[in-house]
C-alpha cells in the first residue's frame, strides 16, 4: 500500500514545492468547496507572484481572498469579481491583473488542460471584449473563438472522502469546479473531510480516480457562507 498512499502528515508538506511565480488552479464556487486550509498554508509560507485560475477570489477575509492585502497573487483568472471588496479596489486601480472569463468557459478551459487537449472552439464571448485578440472561426454558419486551455503547477482542491490512494468523492454542490481542477495540475493536493481505507469506497460512487491526485490531507473545515439571509425573529 505505502506506494500507493496519497496522505500526508501536514499542511506544509502538502503544499511543499510551491515557489513564487507559479500558477496555482483552485476548486470552489463562491466559499463552497473551497480548500480553506490549503490556501491558509499558501498565506503562512508568504509565497508571492502567484497566478491564480479559480471562479471568484472569495471574500475579503475568507478563502482565496486573503491571499490579496500582502499581494501574494500577480493574476487571477477569474468568472467575476463577486463579495470582495478588495479584489475590486486592487482590479480597477490597475494593481492586479485581471482576465475575467465565462463560467462554463472557465471550467472547459481546465478540463481541456487535465485531458491534454491544448485548445478548443466555442461560441460563447464571440462579438465581445472577451474575444479580443482570439483567433475566431465559422463552423455550420456560426462563428466561434479558439480558447486555449489552462494547466496550473498546482492544483488546490476540497472534497468530502477519499480513499488513501486519492480516489475523491464529492458532495452536493461542493463538488463545482473540483473535479475540473484536480485534472489540471502538475500537483494536486485535494483535503478533505474523512480519509477511509482503499476498498471502502464502491467504484460507482467516486468522482475523481487518484490517478490525478499526488497528495491528500484530512483537515477540519469551517465552511463560511457568503451571504446568509435570515427572518428576522419578529416574522
Amino acid at each position: 500500500m505505502a506506494g500507493f498512499d496519497k496522505v500526508v502528515a501536514s499542511y506544509e508538506e502538502a503544499m511543499a514545492g510551491l515557489e513564487d511565480n507559479m500558477t496555482v488552479i483552485a476548486g470552489g464556487f463562491g466559499l463552497c468547496g473551497i480548500a480553506e486550509n490549503l490556501i491558509a498554508e499558501i498565506k503562512r509560507k508568504g509565497t508571492k507572484g502567484l497566478t491564480v485560475v479559480s471562479n471568484n477570489c472569495g471574500v475579503d477575509n475568507f478563502g482565496l481572498g486573503i491571499l490579496l492585502p500582502e499581494r501574494q497573487i500577480k493574476k487571477i483568472v477569474a468568472s467575476y469579481v463577486g463579495e470582495n471588496a478588495e479584489f475590486e479596489r486592487q482590479m480597477m486601480a490597475g494593481e492586479l491583473e485581471v482576465e475575467l472569463t465565462p463560467q462554463g468557459t472557465l471550467a472547459e478551459k481546465m478540463r481541456a488542460g487535465g485531458a491534454g487537449i491544448p485548445a478548443f472552439f466555442t461560441a460563447t464571448g464571440y462579438g465581445t471584449p472577451v474575444a479580443e485578440g482570439k483567433e475566431e472561426r465559422e463552423f455550420d454558419g456560426r462563428m466561434y473563438i479558439m480558447e486555449e486551455s489552462i494547466k496550473g503547477d498546482f492544483a488546490i482542491v476540497k472534497a468530502w472522502k477519499a480513499d488513501r490512494y486519492g480516489n475523491l468523492v464529492f458532495r452536493k454542490t461542493a463538488r463545482n469546479f473540483n473535479p475540473m481542477a484536480a485534472t489540471a495540475g502538475k500537483v494536486t493536493v485535494v483535503e478533505v473531510e474523512e480519509i477511509v481505507e482503499p476498498g471502502e469506497l464502491s467504484p460507482d460512487d467516486i468522482h475523481t480516480p487518484g490517478i490525478y491526485v499526488d497528495r491528500l490531507i484530512q483537515g477540519s473545515f469551517e465552511k463560511r457562507i457568503e451571504q446568509r439571509t435570515v427572518r428576522s425573529s419578529e416574522q
